[in-house]
């Protein structure tokens, strides 16, 4: 966890070890597209066809609507929003996955990055999870966006504004109460924007927590043998809300 105005580490837990974590990294390609857009080298309006082949269930809303065709913004849209598993997929055949993966090196020295498309499943063939990082490295690169020195000041102002509309608070977040539908502007003295990823035994909360005191930079990733055991799963969605309550502390004074 980093204090985003000095970039100061304030609480960290093996904060190199490399974990899963599931949708989190979907936040590189929406850097992507910001920083791309914020070049004049794509147009945010630009329209483009759901991709059958890439056609995937799970989260999201693209699956569920009949409109076959939506903005390179929208999609972006639906990837903060709902982590819409199809829309990431068109946002990653636009930007190619190996450009993904480039920014990703640059961004997160650490090792954290998107290995794949997203798939119902996966075989030998396929990497074995659709990301993996740290969370040194999601820490540093929320405080860039946060200081509008991800990329540039245009892309970081972007991705944190898409950032804000994740509806899933469900896990640090969840010690803020704030709506998970609408959240964008300050409540009970906080304001709050984030990326989460879930699978299988893996839960990762990264985002951004301001208020009157100081704002902070935050990411909590856990992975765990998964049995099918809803203790085991709640006392990793306690130790995440207990985080957010030392998180909401700081920040709120």
């Amino acid at each position: 966890m980093r204090d985003t105005s000095t970039g100061q580490v304030v609480h960290e837990h093996a904060a190199d070890r490399i974990l899963s974590t599931a949708s989190v990294a979907k936040v590189f390609a929406l850097v992507d597209l910001a920083a791309r857009a914020s070049a004049g080298q794509i147009d945010l309006h630009e329209v483009i066809e759901r991709p059958a082949d890439r056609a995937v269930a799970d989260s999201g809303l693209w699956q569920h609507l009949a409109v076959d065709r939506l903005t390179l913004g929208d999609l972006a849209v639906l990837v903060a929003a709902t982590s819409d598993n199809w829309a990431t997929n068109a946002l990653v055949d636009r930007l190619t996955l190996e450009a993904v993966q480039s920014l990703a090196r640059r961004l997160a020295p650490g090792g954290s990055t998107l290995h794949d498309y997203v798939r119902d499943e996966r075989t030998a063939d396929d990497p074995a999870a659709l990301s993996d990082g740290c969370a040194d490295d999601w820490s540093q690169l929320l405080a860039d966006v946060a200081s509008g020195t991800c990329v540039d000041e245009a892309t970081s102002r972007q991705v944190a504004s898409w950032l804000s509309l994740n509806t899933d608070l469900s896990m640090v977040a969840s010690a803020f109460q704030l709506d998970p539908l609408a959240h964008t502007a300050a409540d009970l003295g906080v304001r709050l924007w984030n990326k989460t990823g879930t699978d299988l035994g893996v839960r990762a909360d990264v985002g951004v927590v301001s208020g009157p005191v100081r704002s902070l930079a935050y990411a909590c990733l856990a992975n765990w043998a998964d049995d099918g055991s809803r203790e085991i799963r709640r006392q990793v969605l306690d130790s995440m809300r207990d985080l957010g309550e030392y998180i909401y502390a700081r920040v709120s004074g």
